[in-house]
């Protein structure tokens, strides 16, 4: 998921992080001091210690104390002096990359981490509170990429390990944390009226200037009479400036309430400072459009975020912003779904954008240089409420007069194309759209990380003789954490069939799948199974080193996962709850394998374990689990074998934007592997969180419904899988305790994932764990959508 910084990269990871930019300010400020510090390094850092890290860390896992404390003593002994050389040259966190010129210190802040982590281990509580005191005072600016995807700061997870396991910690000198927080204000925001909101809406660009070569890569919006159209669109959008004039903005600029960069002010509660700061700031003028809009859509001002949107449309569709990982990102493509999404939850507005469109050829890489824009930048209109209803006739009629050109799987799982080109499964003979969850319930305390984690398909912790998490959770109504007489064990499989869920999607290792429970669950519940193969992710099946990751090029490696892949298909073909299989997961985003390196190889291979499954089961459709559209040409030139694009992707609470119609150029239907929002905002109660989140989740479920067969859409949308079920503990490295850690910038409701909060239901205080269930809002919203 990481990139390196020294070449331009794509933002298809893992979303289009629409609020990623508040960490750019940072990494830009810093890049002359990693340039310097890269040209200035000694010779000493000509010898990586980084291969000292990766089996401290491996010999770690296997308890092996003697050999890690070995490993981290030579680390320390060769690298430690340069190691505080490079910790004083910085003032703040250097921007976090892979390949670091700040490696020795990162080896030698893990090492003292490791040690403290050993020391632990073993009881011996001062000389862990000891390690730990040296690597938050004295290497406090290292960090340390985790292979799931992000850095982690040692200074923070040291001092939590001190905070949580020795109890005799007196005061220390805690390490600043440069993150940068959002704005906050003690006070409720203001509402907001514009003194120049313009006079137009829908605005008639045709009155002010000339669309030019619409729907080619020559595209421009020629202006005519710039007065105008200025006067028609209002202050904040291109090219009006009158937001110099507003009393208001006059008013804040007097009393520095826009003092500061504007990164700070994207996730305020303060929107009106928010739009004032971006309506008047020399950024990209794409990227100051998109966050001037968010902040008017925000305010509530829909019509005037809805203009402010369209004009990136019109006249910056090739703009480019950065993100979180320092990718490029779009904002000509999302602003098309952002108006697309506001009109849709505002039918009042009664506007409709037809006909836009912005794509990007060569756009599935990570090299902008190679990006051509064919812009067609549609129209924006009054809707007119004959055109529905005609709309309407005609999906129904192509529906009723539909006719399959195209059939794979057999006759139970069926993947249908009809002669409209729109996609469906069918199951019986009968239209299945995905209803689907991610479920793996984790018990707190247990990590794969450390080993612990169990199977929750055995784990029968109450002796009753069925497993805890399917059949013996109950709902904490009142949320006091405890089981209360009304509050009888129902089980998750019950909950989920309540909820409306059809699918869950699971993997068939690293533990053993429970035949007899899929079965149940597919009897007594009603629903299906996606199951899938890691195809070498995390090294899962490919037998290969973590920190080396899978080689799809290896032949050995190779001959292990297909044999995985078999082993797969040949317990489970004939099992009537599955739906379909799935290969990888996200693996193209290169953590703990080359996909990202070499995707030509990866998708070579993937082809190779969709033909192998083809031979050994003619009755179900395969599909793939990519990282969002990432690589999407080379997967469609090298995947014929592939009937189904999944992808896991995290766009924001408008959708998925392009995606169905980039999928659908290649003629493939496509379902979403995994999306989901965290019930966690920082500085907000747990109502407004979850209230948030199920606004994510009704944004993104109306989305994957309209893109159907036989809908207004794309017509290539199979459904989609939430992630996830039940909020995971383990991934912010403490699997004891509800992190609140902010794992990456993206667009989430304020502005960051926490990773440990993506559940439907919650856990609670974990002292109930595994069978206590806080229902959240989104549950309800769910149940209400799929159970219609």
């Amino acid at each position: 998921m990481m990139k390196k910084q020294s070449t331009v990269k794509k933002a298809i990871v893992i979303s289009l992080c629409l609020f990623a930019m508040s960490t750019l300010a940072v990494a830009q400020d810093t890049h002359l001091r990693v340039v310097s510090a890269s040209k200035g390094a000694s010779k000493i850092a000509e010898e990586n210690p980084k291969e000292l890290i990766f089996n401290a860390w491996g010999s770690l896992s296997k308890k092996e104390f003697e050999k890690v404390l070995k490993l981290t003593d030579e680390c320390i002994a060769k690298f430690g002096e340069e190691a505080a050389k490079q910790q004083t040259s910085l003032s703040s966190f250097p921007p976090s990359q892979v390949e670091s010129p700040y490696d020795i210190l990162n080896c030698v802040g893990v090492a003292y981490f490791i040690q403290g982590k050993v020391f632990l281990e073993q009881g011996e509580k001062e000389k862990a509170k000891e390690k730990f005191l040296v690597a938050i005072n004295q290497f406090g600016f290292s960090q340390w990429w985790d292979p799931k995807g992000w850095f982690w700061r040692v200074a923070e997870e040291a001092e939590k390990e001190l905070q949580l396991t020795v109890n005799s910690l007196q005061s220390t000198e805690k390490t600043e944390d440069k993150t940068r927080e959002p704005r906050t204000e003690n006070r409720e925001p203001r509402k907001m009226t514009l003194a120049f909101p313009g006079t137009e809406f829908p605005v008639g660009y045709e009155k002010y200037g000339a669309f030019l070569n619409r729907g080619t890569d020559k595209y421009k919006y020629e202006i005519k009479d710039k007065k105008g159209l200025s006067k028609a669109v209002g202050e904040g959008v291109y090219p009006d400036n009158s937001v110099f004039f507003d009393p208001v903005f006059e008013k804040l600029e007097k009393k520095g309430g826009l003092k500061g960069n504007q990164w700070d002010f994207v996730n305020s509660d303060d929107f009106v400072a928010n739009f004032y700061k971006w309506a008047s700031i020399g950024e990209e003028p794409g990227v100051r459009l998109f966050y001037t809009a968010m902040a008017l859509e925000k305010a509530g001002l829909f019509k005037e975020a809805i203009k402010t949107y369209y004009a990136i449309v019109v006249h910056f569709p090739r703009s480019v912003g950065w993100t979180y990982w320092q990718t490029p990102w779009y904002p000509g493509q999302v602003a098309i779904y952002k108006v697309k999404y506001l009109c849709r939850r505002h039918p009042e507005l009664n506007v409709e954008l037809k006909g836009a469109r912005i794509k990007i050829i060569g756009g599935f890489d990570n090299d902008i240089d190679n990006d051509i824009f064919v812009v067609e930048p549609g129209k924006l209109q009054v809707n007119s409420q004959q055109s529905t209803v005609n709309s309407q006739i005609i999906s129904l009629k192509q529906k009723q007069q539909a006719k399959i050109r195209k059939a794979i799987g057999g006759e139970h799982v069926k993947l249908v194309q009809y002669e409209n080109k729109d996609w469906q499964l069918l199951v019986e003979g009968k239209p299945y759209f995905i209803q689907g969850m991610n479920y793996s319930p984790t018990k707190i305390g247990q990590s794969p990380d450390d080993g612990s984690l169990e199977n929750w398909m055995e784990e029968d912790g109450n002796k009753n003789g069925l497993a805890d998490a399917p059949y013996d959770a109950w709902v904490d109504k009142n949320r006091n954490n405890k089981k209360d007489e009304d509050e009888q064990a129902l089980g998750d499989f019950r909950l989920m069939q309540e909820m409306g869920v059809n699918t869950i999607r699971i993997y068939h290792h690293p533990y053993p799948l429970n035949k007899e429970l899929l079965m149940d669950l597919y009897k007594k519940y009603g629903i299906m199974t996606i199951i899938g193969d890691f195809l070498g992710a995390y090294t899962i099946g490919s037998g290969a080193d973590w920190y080396k990751g899978t080689d799809y090029s290896n032949h050995q490696q190779q001959r292990k996962m297909l044999e995985s892949v078999r082993k797969m298909v040949g317990e489970f073909k004939d099992e009537p709850y599955i739906l379909f299989w799935l290969l990888g997961n996200e693996n193209n985003y290169g953590i703990a394998n080359n996909a990202k390196e070499d995707p030509e190889a990866f998708y070579r291979f993937v082809n190779q374990a969709a033909e192998l499954i083809h031979q050994l089961d003619l009755e179900h459709p395969v599909a793939i689990c990519n990282g969002d559209t990432l690589f999407l040409d080379i997967f469609a030139q090298s995947c014929p074998e592939v009937d189904i694009f999944g992808c896991n992707t995290y766009r924001g609470n408008y959708g998925f934007g392009g995606l169905w119609e980039d999928i659908k150029d290649f003629d493939k239907p496509v379902f979403i592997s995994e999306y989901g929002c965290p019930a966690y905002m920082q500085g907000k109660n747990k109502e407004i969180a979850e209230e948030k989140q199920a606004e994510y989740h009704q944004g993104c479920w109306e989305d994957i419904r309209n893109n159907a067969a036989f809908s207004k859409g794309a017509g290539n949308s199979l459904g989609g899988v939430v992630f996830e079920w039940l909020d995971e503990w383990w991934k912010s490295y403490n699997p004891s305790v509800h992190n609140t850690n902010r794992n990456f910038a993206g667009p989430f409701p304020d502005g960051w994932m926490y990773e440990e909060w993506l559940g439907i239901c919650g856990q609670g205080d974990g002292t109930e764990s595994p069978y206590l269930r806080q229902l959240r809002e989104v549950y309800e919203f769910y149940q209400k959508m799929w159970r219609r």
